[in-house]
């Protein structure tokens, strides 16, 4: 079930992905038919264009800060903050600054 991470080690999700100049970039720990979570880096300016998931989606920023724009609703969020995305609404992610998010969707 879970993939690209060691078990029985402890571990800091921020620091399984690194950031990247001029992208975004993801490491997918679990995808199954319930559940996906990917940790994302988002190079300052870069975003993941406005779309919709097929279940709820759930985002934990581990560093930095984030703009999350949820059925044409403004979020900015920064370390420690969580957000609910919810299903078949569209959304889209923003690097206001270099940030790590943790992804959490459930079908």
């Amino acid at each position: 079930m879970y993939k690209n991470i060691e078990k029985k080690k402890p571990l800091k999700l921020k620091e399984q992905v690194a950031y990247q100049e001029g992208q975004v970039v993801s490491k997918t720990l679990v995808q199954n038919e319930l559940v996906s979570v990917t940790i994302f880096s988002f190079d300052k300016d870069e975003e993941i264009s406005t779309h919709a998931s097929g279940g709820d989606a759930m985002v934990t920023v581990l560093e930095g800060k984030g703009r999350f724009t949820v059925g044409g609703e403004v979020f900015i969020l920064t370390e420690g903050e969580t957000l609910i995305m919810p299903k078949d609404i569209p959304h889209a992610v923003y690097g206001k600054e270099q940030f790590k998010m943790l992804l959490t969707v459930s079908f």
